[in-house]
């Protein structure tokens, strides 16, 4: 017959490793190559293994989350908290030990919502200030701030050489190219005479970095214009507009819109060109279909139904599929980009919206 102390120890043991099958299995490692999938509803980001389509990690970050970049080196991930332009905060997680790391405080820079990794530097708008800015991880600092005057500030691209900046302001019906210029020579002050190549006092000294300043220009766009890409040439900018239904066509070169497509895609949120440039994607935040258009001819070639409405738009870095935030539908829906089909669907947590991806350098 087992003694007391038997019973005891037997007990123990069952609880023990009860407990212990009870909890939640150890998150994966983070693939080379991962996609990043906000959950709004839940404030985390998951980690998604493309090749399995499953989630190996979740990482906690602030409320509102909208957008998500991962940095050139695929190790660190920046999420803008949006709150309505009011939030001024951007979640960082580190991707490889899958875990949050303090936030960085943009300020007075409230409503950071766009998002790109450029140059080893973030560039972030800043919708409640009316701005875009950029901060280097390296110094932990905002090296640069420009205000836009333009009402919503909200998506960004930033081309490869840093030279120009395009956003979307939302509630101006605009698109902004910010320019970087260079700048002559700075001369002497007004009545101060000497020789024409000596910098003034307080100039820069010779042999310096030349001066530079950015210029803006202004593009009127269709109502609600705020999904947008470049083409994969880097010609046109193409906007979508949620109010009016229509895309603007940019002229990148000339700053001006070239043509407008009646496209029916009212509530628009997100547009992407396909990587071959061969096809843009619309998505819309109040339609069941995601909308694909021949770039070339700028017309409709087929309407794919994903949900009740969605957000985000993703490329795979190989062409092959397009990943679709179904907001509504706490999904995202996978498409094939050959037979313009939806083929399954990957639970990354409750109101998806903003996606990346992050290859480990």
């Amino acid at each position: 017959m087992p003694s007391r102390c038997t019973n005891f120890f037997l007990a123990g043991a069952v609880l023990f490793f009860g407990l212990f099958l009870s909890q939640p299995a150890v998150a994966q490692p983070t693939p080379r190559q991962s996609l990043l999938v906000l959950s709004k509803h839940d404030h985390a980001l998951a980690i998604v293994d493309p090749a399995t389509l499953k989630v190996v990690a979740r990482a906690a970050v602030g409320q509102d989350p909208h957008e998500v970049i991962a940095s050139s080196d695929g190790k660190t991930a920046y999420v803008s908290i949006y709150g309505g332009g009011a939030f001024h905060i951007l979640s960082v997680i580190d991707l490889i030990a899958q875990k949050p790391l303090p936030d960085i405080d943009l300020g007075a820079l409230n409503g950071p919502h766009g998002l790109t990794f450029v140059g080893g530097k973030l560039w972030f708008t800043a919708e409640g200030a009316k701005a875009v800015g950029r901060y280097d991880p390296a110094t932990g600092k905002i090296d640069w701030i420009m205000g836009t005057g333009q009402n919503r500030t909200h998506m960004i691209y930033v081309t490869p050489d840093q030279k120009q900046v395009y956003t979307t302001n939302v509630s101006s019906a605009t698109v902004s190219i910010l320019e970087r210029i260079k700048l002559p020579p700075m001369g002497p002050p007004p009545g101060m005479h000497g020789a024409p190549n000596r910098p003034p006092p307080g100039g820069p000294p010779p042999g310096g970095p030349p001066r530079t300043d950015w210029n803006q220009t202004v593009i009127p766009v269709g109502r609600g214009g705020e999904g947008f890409d470049v083409s994969p040439d880097g010609h046109e900018l193409w906007t979508a507009n949620a109010q009016d239904g229509t895309v603007s066509v940019v002229n990148i070169a000339g700053k001006k819109v070239v043509a407008t497509i009646h496209a029916n895609v009212l509530g628009a949120n997100r547009l992407k060109f396909t990587l071959d440039g061969r096809f843009v994607l619309i998505s819309s935040l109040d339609g069941a279909d995601l909308v694909v258009l021949n770039a070339a001819t700028r017309t409709e070639v087929k309407r794919i139904r994903i949900g009740h409405g969605a957000a985000g738009i993703l490329m795979q870095p190989d062409g092959s599929r397009a990943f679709v935030a179904c907001t509504p539908d706490n999904y995202v829906a996978i498409v094939d980009l050959k037979t313009l089909a939806v083929t399954g669907h990957i639970d990354a947590g409750g109101e998806p919206d903003g996606l990346a991806w992050a290859t480990q350098q």
